[in-house]
């Protein structure tokens, strides 16, 4: 058999059905140790994120208030989505909150990159602080800004009688309780950026700078036509990511406000939480969380087909 092999490898011949199952065998191994490693954790996902997504699609096509037997009512809460105030009231504070916090997040971010990327002493620690709020709990961020921005005995109006400005309701007055919300998401989620970008600085072509240096450029012009430049890819990431972290943000506002006051912090997130779980409306509830799935889908969608028709494969 070994000859007859051995011709036909002389002869060109394809190998035959014997020989092309001992090749496969490493191959078939190799397939079957990596799905042994990571089939327990697709079941994993599949079971706790794939089931009830299909599970929540049949719930916001009925009535049901999660006792009694669930009534089939087709679209028709679909069609009250448009007719729902509160609900075009949430939508107006999530695009509120996302306008500030997505840009925030960006410019905060590339800004203390750029400054945990130049070498000084004790830099790993000053890195190390910048990540850990992200780290944190969200829930234990949230508590922790509501002794922070207290009215009568917080810390930041502590540092306003300091400096000779009147004190401020902060998380208890309908106008400011949206935009302290933004300042604590942004603590939190900053040193995702700053992570992301300083990653990032760290693999720009050094060739590039040092032309740019060479041809004249300072570091202004440098860092506007050179380095800006080859972070947009990244930029478009972390756009997409943050924009998502925003539209989804709901432990941090049910820790400090829980939608108020008078419903100012109530985005579409915390509207599902209140309609499935103290209004017990869990079919309606459903339809507005896969109408918020719909759009968070439509967006990222968006951004990954303009950055790919630019040219900056971030995905």
């Amino acid at each position: 058999m070994t000859l007859t092999f051995a011709a036909s490898a002389r002869s060109g011949a394809p190998p035959g059905p014997s020989a092309r199952h001992r090749r496969s065998r490493p191959g078939l191994r190799r397939t079957l140790t990596g799905w042994a490693f990571a089939g327990p954790a697709t079941l994993v996902v599949v079971g706790l994120s794939l089931f009830p997504a299909v599970w929540a699609f049949f719930i916001s096509r009925t009535k049901w208030n999660g006792i009694a037997e669930p009534q089939d009512i087709g679209w028709s809460n679909y069609e009250r989505l448009a007719q729902d105030p509160d609900l075009a009231a949430a939508a107006q504070h999530t695009l509120v909150l996302t306008a500030l916090f997505v840009p925030g997040s960006i410019v905060l971010g590339l800004l203390l990159a750029i400054a945990l990327n130049q070498r000084i002493r004790l830099i790993g620690f000053y890195r190390t602080c910048i990540f850990v709020p992200y780290v944190a709990s969200a829930a234990a961020t949230g508590i922790l800004a509501g002794y922070v921005f207290n009215p009568q005995f917080g810390a930041a109006n502590e540092a306003l009688r300091r400096v000779g400005l009147p004190a401020q309701q902060f998380l208890e007055n309908p106008r400011q309780a949206l935009v302290v919300v933004v300042v604590v998401a942004l603590w939190g989620e900053v040193g995702f950026t700053s992570v992301v970008y300083l990653a990032a600085l760290q693999d720009v072509p050094k060739e590039l700078i040092e032309a740019a240096t060479v041809d004249g450029a300072g570091r202004w012009r440098v860092l506007r036509s050179v380095t800006l430049p080859q972070l947009r890819p990244v930029t478009l990431f972390a756009t997409v990511w943050q924009t998502i972290t925003a539209l989804q943000l709901f432990d941090l506002i049910y820790t400090t406000t829980r939608g108020g006051p008078m419903n100012s912090t109530q985005t579409v997130v915390y509207y599902v939480y209140e309609l499935a779980f103290q209004t017990r409306r869990l079919g309606y509830g459903a339809a507005v969380a896969y109408l918020l799935f719909a759009v968070t889908l439509l967006l990222t969608a968006l951004a990954i087909w303009r950055g790919r028709r630019s040219g900056e494969e971030a995905f």
